[in-house]
């Protein structure tokens, strides 16, 4: 009997496969080849240095956390990701793919390996987390040339934006053939989005999830969600950047991460109480988050729809520099809805492996469940004038994360570093949170290092 993808292969009339891993930087990665010849069973083979190659196609001073013979790895399908490429001139599927050693052992760094330790660890307490994450990205018109800067393209009006236009309908209709293809696309290929709206950078936009997610599948979706803007947009010769901060004078781009907790027999909200009200475990997840996730020391809000059960639980004067919130139901219009009750983590950019991004935040809240930890009082004013203040560089963040003892525990005492190209004075490309973008290289060191994380 044919498996679940020989049979998609069959059914669709697939000629080429596309064998992909997202690797650190969230970078699809892999091999193309003709149906016939994607042998599933075995499985395809690429180096294990492909998780410490970065974006600019460099590699780490050290490497150390791969075997020194470079050796090969091999890929195993996961046969419930296997999708249509839509954008493809042949019929072709894409099929995401785990990393094994020869000897069967999964390679630990693979970033979806990371996510899956993490879940692993929730499933052991009979928790299943739930998440959906929202990404923000911008249109910009061609740029061949890296040293200029990037611009908004050009709509149906024949001029590009020169202000802002949050939430405005016509901005978005300045692009409506481009999103006629990105829903098409996305409904290709099983990925729940609902609503594209305008955020408030010129060209910038952010897609928000039409339902949420189990926690494997919202990766996948973000995974698979960046390369089809990027596609959609390349067919209406523009690009789709997700970079978290593409142009100095405009906002940046992030990945908000709604997350809840369901408990896997009842299928109840951990987050909320029999009677509505916030739970014990709610207020240690934010504790969590506060202690142990860098770049978002003791920084939320809590954000309701209608408040008429309860007052808000936190609350901050900023929303644009917030790390964290709560949210009870972005659709709930009469009343709170505690079935719904989340935290939404707002510190990661939109830059950021969303396999990695989850497991981080999740891993967070988990040690803050399990410690028992309380969060903080309630902040207001600038995140940048208070005694706790958000980290300014990314060597002040990764001084914080180095610090925690109980995440070195949790992840081991190893981790993967990956550059970020200088160019000048002046950062490039970082890919841990747009906090820090723009910022003099000489403050964040001639070489940063984001924390990316690996299990030894």
């Amino acid at each position: 009997m044919a498996s679940t993808i020989q049979q998609f292969l069959k059914e669709h009339g697939i000629s080429e496969v596309e064998a992909i891993i997202p690797d650190m930087a969230g970078v699809a990665r892999g091999k193309l080849m003709p149906a016939e010849k994607f042998a599933e069973e075995e499985g395809m083979r690429l180096p294990e240095a492909i998780f410490l190659q970065t974006v600019t196609g460099d590699y780490p001073d050290d490497q150390s956390a791969m075997n020194p013979s470079d050796i090969d790895i091999v890929l195993k399908a996961d046969p419930k990701t296997v999708r249509v490429v839509p954008w493809a001139a042949e019929p072709t599927a894409q099929v995401i793919h785990d990393c094994f050693y020869g000897d069967g052992r999964p390679v630990t760094m693979a970033p979806r390996y990371v996510l899956r330790r993490v879940l692993d660890l929730y499933e052991a307490h009979g928790w299943e987390p739930v998440v959906a994450p929202e990404l923000e990205f911008f249109l910009v018109e061609p740029n061949v040339d890296s040293d200029y800067p990037l611009k908004p393209p050009v709509g149906r009006s024949g001029r590009p934006e020169i202000g802002r236009q949050a939430y405005s309908i016509a901005a978005v209709n300045e692009f409506d053939p481009l999103f006629d293809d990105m829903y098409s696309f996305c409904e290709a290929q099983d990925i729940e989005i609902d609503t594209l709206i305008h955020e408030a950078g010129a060209a910038q936009m952010g897609n928000q999830p039409a339902a949420w997610l189990s926690h494997g599948a919202s990766p996948n979706q973000a995974f698979l969600f960046k390369r089809t803007a990027r596609e959609a947009a390349l067919r209406h010769k523009m690009y789709a950047t997700f970079m978290a901060k593409p142009m100095a004078k405009e906002p940046g781009s992030a990945m908000h991460l709604h997350q809840s907790i369901l408990d896997t027999k009842t299928r109840k909200n951990i987050f909320s109480n029999p009677d509505g009200s916030p739970s014990a475990l709610f207020f240690s997840h934010i504790a969590g988050l506060q202690r142990y996730l860098p770049g978002a020391m003791s920084l939320f809000r809590a954000e309701r729809e209608q408040l008429s059960a309860h007052q808000p639980l936190f609350s901050g004067a900023h929303q644009c520099t917030l790390g964290l919130r709560q949210s009870n139901g972005r659709f709930a219009r009469a009343h709170v809805r505690p079935e719904a009750r989340r935290v939404e983590n707002r510190v990661g950019g939109a830059d950021a492996n969303p396999y990695l991004a989850i497991a981080a935040s999740l891993a967070c809240g988990y040690l803050g469940m399990i410690e028992g930890l309380k969060p903080s009082e309630p902040i207001s004013g600038s995140a940048y004038d208070l005694a706790i203040a958000l980290p300014r560089t990314l060597a002040e963040a990764l001084r914080l994360l180095r610090e925690s003892k109980a995440l070195v525990d949790l992840f081991g005492d190893r981790f993967v570093l990956a550059y970020t190209a200088v160019k000048g004075s002046r950062v490039r490309d970082i890919r841990t949170s747009h906090q820090f973008v723009g910022t003099r290289a000489s403050a964040v060191e001639r070489v940063a290092r984001p924390a990316l994380l690996r299990y030894k």
